[in-house]
């Protein structure tokens, strides 16, 4: 049988419709589930009301999807995009708030891939694995701490077991630490228009403050491929083999769908079983996510049936420009809408709540998580009698112990304390921040309020972090400059050459907003540890802001204070 026959054949069998009230999972086959079974027509009524609703957006909702078995399932957020012309084929749920799992990753290689492209990496340098790194919860591939693997490696480690150890080392070898790296990550997402987009670690490990939208993850799907057409094709990769391991992709779908060519899965718990596609046929290109599964197999099923269905509505020519983070702000000023005050600021990007490295790290030390108002995601469907994705809470509650990403659930491992104290390059480019024309109904103004108030609640505790960073350090000598006028800190590190270094790049970086300023090291105890702040000095307030916002752009760590 060939390739191409034995693709559409394992795909039929996808399609093969399930009779109705077999089993839970056969419910996706079926006309709806919610409170329960709807009649043919009201299937009919949401089907019209739901085609109107997408018209009124300028998206198209083809009439086929009747026929597909029905509606995607209350408990599922799903969307379809024309790549070729950015139109909108199909949409469920796509701004509801969602947990990403593991399609956090596409985020965390998007930025190494900024890295490779820039020359900071190479395929062959070499990735050190940090105890924090070794101690992640599976899916993993298990390097022990001290260890190293090649970018490469980690990168094919990522995309077929989706390694959640190697995406933490990433997030070192970028940002120096992962939480530093998890701001890089939503400054990235807000560049590129994922506005409701807020992650908090490198590998989708449970987290109820990382949340995403199908909406914005299908703008991810599409930049990355947009941005790195080199190495976008890393997420086709169907096995990778690794001390003796053969290692398959997560991804069943890439051997049943003709024309997939990535890119990821994802499951937690909470967020259900996700995933993200692209396929290319026939001249067409659609980026598609679902999330919020009940299973695997439910979940592909759900896929394939809108990937058949949606892909021939799609332009076979390409008529919009490439999405990049450079692209997203003309894409909004073009379309002349203006996101109401309250979706503009939680769309900013979040100050850095840390320095660079360890003295941030100390100062946070002990201190617990932002206990803000929770706020209730996209509710899960009640009637599954079943496991199912329940409802997750931005914050105010404490994480349960939950398995790590994979299309079935493994064992947890013990986490482990550990930490990174390695200075990072940073190269994360981009313009201002902006947000997408998502100005929707279904954006809920009390839902609007709750998250306004938890990301003003962190980002308040991040300045009063940041200023409180340097009080609780001694310092052991004083520095060849005199310090006066304001002072901006870009991070600090146990090796007073490595944060002469890091000077050094940001003065060539941020040329004209520091030609003035005043480089230097300070030497500070903090405990039992030596470290030396990267500062400049002799700035006015200004042009600290400034330059701040200067190096930010170029992926530094960056606060201003006054000497």
């Amino acid at each position: 049988m060939s390739d191409v026959a034995f693709r559409r054949s394992s795909f039929a069998k996808i399609l093969t419709p399930i009779p109705c009230g077999l089993t839970a999972i056969a419910l996706l086959g079926c006309i709806g589930f919610g409170a329960g079974f709807v009649t043919s027509a009201e299937a009919r009524h949401r089907h019209a009301h739901q085609h109107s609703h997408l018209a009124r957006q300028g998206s198209h909702h083809h009439a086929s999807h009747a026929a597909s078995g029905g509606e995607t399932p209350a408990s599922v957020a799903a969307i379809v995009v024309d790549a070729n012309s950015g139109h909108t084929l199909y949409a469920h749920g796509e701004h509801e708030l969602r947990h990403p799992a593991s399609i956090t990753k596409v985020m965390t290689l998007y930025l190494l891939f900024e890295q490779l492209e820039q020359g900071h990496l190479r395929l062959d340098s070499a990735i050190h694995v940090s105890p924090h790194a070794a101690a992640q919860k599976p899916t993993k591939l298990g390097l022990h701490a001290g260890s190293s693997i090649s970018v490469e490696d980690a990168i094919r480690a990522v995309v077929t077991r989706s390694a959640n150890d190697m995406a933490v080392a990433i997030a070192e070898t970028v940002g120096g630490d992962e939480e530093t790296f998890a701001g890089m990550m939503t400054r990235k997402a807000h560049m590129l228009g994922m506005s409701r987009t807020h992650f908090e670690n490198a590998s989708g490990l449970p987290n109820d403050a990382q949340v995403t939208t199908a909406h914005d993850l299908a703008i991810l799907g599409r930049a990355i491929q947009d941005r790195f057409p080199r190495y976008y094709p890393y997420f086709s990769t169907h096995v990778f083999h690794y001390a003796g391991q053969e290692i398959r992709n997560h991804n069943h779908l890439l051997d049943q769908v003709e024309g997939m060519d990535g890119i990821k899965t994802g499951y937690t718990r909470a967020s259900g079983f996700n995933l993200l596609t692209s396929v290319k046929r026939g001249g067409h290109s659609i980026v598609a996510a679902v999330l919020g599964g009940v299973s695997a197999g439910a979940r592909d099923r759900i896929m394939a049936r809108l990937i058949e269905n949606q892909i021939d509505n799609g332009a076979t020519t390409r008529s919009v420009g490439l999405l990049t983070e450079n692209t997203a702000s003309d894409r909004l000023a073009r379309s002349g809408e203006e996101l109401p005050p309250e979706l503009r600021r939680i769309s900013m990007p979040m100050p850095p709540r840390t320095s660079l490295l360890g003295d941030a790290k100390a100062a946070n030390a002990g201190k617990p998580d932002a206990a803000n108002a929770p706020i209730r995601l996209a509710s899960m469907s009640n009637e599954l009698p079943m496991e199912k994705p329940r409802p997750a809470y931005i914050a105010g509650t404490a994480s349960q112990p939950e398995h790590g990403q994979a299309d079935r659930p493994q064992a947890a491992a013990k986490a482990g304390d550990g930490s990174t104290a390695r200075l990072a390059i940073q190269a994360n480019t981009g313009k201002a921040a902006v947000t997408p024309a998502g100005n929707r109904a279904q954006y809920a103004k009390a839902e609007l309020t709750q998250i306004l108030k938890a990301e003003t609640s962190k980002a308040e505790t991040a300045k009063k972090e940041t200023s409180k960073e340097s009080e609780p350090a001694s310092p052991l000598a004083h520095s060849a400059v005199a310090p006066h006028g304001w002072v901006i800190q870009i991070g600090a590190t146990d090796d007073v050459a490595k944060a002469t270094a890091l000077l050094s790049r940001a003065k060539t970086e941020g040329s004209r907003a520091l030609a003035n300023a005043q480089p230097y090291t300070e030497k500070v105890r903090k405990g039992s540890e030596t470290l030396y702040r990267a500062r400049f000095a002799g700035l006015a307030e200004e042009s600290a802001e400034a330059a701040c916002k200067t190096l930010k752009r170029s992926g530094f760590s960056c606060f201003a204070t006054k000497n």
